[in-house]
């Protein structure tokens, strides 16, 4: 190592051969360790990365990148001297060196709040605002990923995102994310990311949705639904996840924004995406049914929708995907019961009381207590169903959890409304649209 470095302090030519040996060397952990700790290294580096020759500014780009790959946040913040110049050369005389700035800040973020910190009054927001009009695909994914490393900080609620909102980046972000495959997959997804962790700091939603993040998210998801049945590039569920989430949350908020997105094709596009990623991807499932529940959870106009549109064999058909499914399809079943009589009705013409039966056996308390829930919904707005109930055996399912803990004080209510259809129930249910995950 210290070869090297003598190596990049002598005549031209021997500064290129050592450069580049250097960036390979640099790959290895302890020599990564070993370097930071020479005297003068770093400011060797930078003396190479800021001069006038283009090869040697590359090249020491490419080492200072191998550098910030490090786990070891002292190596990070033996960086800290060179991260007033990676950001002046934000504006890069070609594409691949500005790339290589974006991804050295990226990941020298992540392990240093020593850098954050240094990076924030020397101007990051901006620099970063100011490359958000790109035209070049490698430095938009690489201008995401810088981002999306800073918004996951643990200070980025208090420190970054405000700086962030008061900058051009948030429209700029919606705008690509909405520009879904046109701006091409990796920055799509990149800024789908960062455009959630935002949401998920609870402070910005409002200024996003004065942005018409709403309905703008809800139209990219209908054009990504209507790209699947054809040919979905690679990678698809990557962004759709982040969609989805984006739209949970905001959903979550109590701010009535739902009723600016009373379409029904929106439940089509969620069960087309449903129906393409469940066996590859199962998780997208469950990112649906987040979204799925926070849409009935207070708005009839989507509960009366997935009856209309015969959705509800679909839905059913996911009860046992997993126990996270199983639990989301009963709440968005309770939330449709939820809604009175005439709802309750429906869900009774529908195969739904057989497929409840074998729900009661699971051994997962949190899946039955859901499932003795809509039971308690669709007995006390729809009687007839109770009656059904008992028919098909249902008393003796509800017999069997009168001796489990948390769910005893339920199975004994609906046993008791078994016997008297029409009487009151100790039950106090409650549907609130949930946040998806942070």
């Amino acid at each position: 190592v210290l070869e090297l470095l003598r190596g990049m302090q002598r005549g031209s030519e021997d500064r290129k051969r050592s450069l580049s040996r250097l960036r390979w060397a640099l790959q290895n952990k302890e020599t990564q360790q070993k370097f930071v700790r020479l005297d003068g290294s770093i400011r060797t580096l930078i003396g190479l990365f800021t001069s006038s020759l283009a090869d040697m500014q590359m090249e020491s780009a490419r080492c200072l990148h191998e550098l910030s790959h490090s786990s070891d946040p002292a190596v990070a913040e033996a960086c800290l001297p060179v991260t007033s110049y990676l950001l002046t050369y934000l504006s890069g005389h070609s594409v691949e060196f500005t790339e290589l700035c974006l991804y050295t800040l990226g990941n020298l973020v992540v392990e240093s709040e020593a850098v954050r910190k240094q990076l924030l009054p020397q101007g990051i927001i901006p620099a970063l605002a100011s490359c958000i009009q790109s035209p070049h695909e490698a430095v938009l994914e690489g201008l995401g990923y810088v981002l999306s490393q800073l918004l996951q900080a643990k200070e980025a609620p208090t420190e970054i995102i405000p700086l962030v909102l008061d900058s051009v980046l948030p429209q700029h972000m919606l705008r690509l994310v909405c520009s879904g495959l046109k701006a091409g997959i990796g920055a799509a997804v990149e800024f789908a990311w960062c455009l959630h962790y935002i949401v998920c700091s609870h402070t910005a939603n409002a200024a996003l949705l004065a942005l018409g993040a709403l309905p703008a998210l809800t139209s990219l998801l209908l054009d990504l639904a209507s790209e699947i049945p054809r040919d979905a590039p690679e990678g698809l569920e990557l962004l759709v996840c982040p969609v989805l989430r984006c739209l949970s949350n905001l959903l979550a908020e109590e701010t009535g924004c739902e009723v600016q997105i009373q379409d029904e094709r929106l439940l089509i596009a969620l069960f087309l995406i449903l129906q393409c990623f469940l066996q590859q991807h199962p998780f997208i499932a469950q990112e649906c049914l987040w979204l799925l529940n926070n849409l009935t959870a207070d708005e009839p106009f989507f509960c009366s929708a997935l009856l209309s549109l015969d959705l509800l064999p679909a839905l059913l058909q996911l009860l046992p995907c997993s126990q996270m499914a199983s639990v989301l399809v009963l709440t968005v079943l309770c939330n449709i019961a939820e809604k009175g009589p005439a709802y309750c009705q429906q869900l009774h013409r529908q195969p739904a009381l057989p497929l409840l039966l074998p729900t009661l056996a699971l051994p997962h308390p949190e899946v039955v207590g859901q499932c003795l829930e809509l039971l308690h919904l669709l007995f006390l707005h729809w009687p007839e169903a109770a009656a059904d109930f008992v028919r098909q055996g249902g008393h003796q399912a509800l017999e069997q959890h009168q001796s489990t803990p948390e769910l005893q004080e339920r199975a004994r209510a609906l046993l008791d409304m078994v016997g008297q259809p029409l009487g009151a129930s100790a039950f106090s249910p409650c549907h609130a649209a949930l946040s998806a995950f942070s």
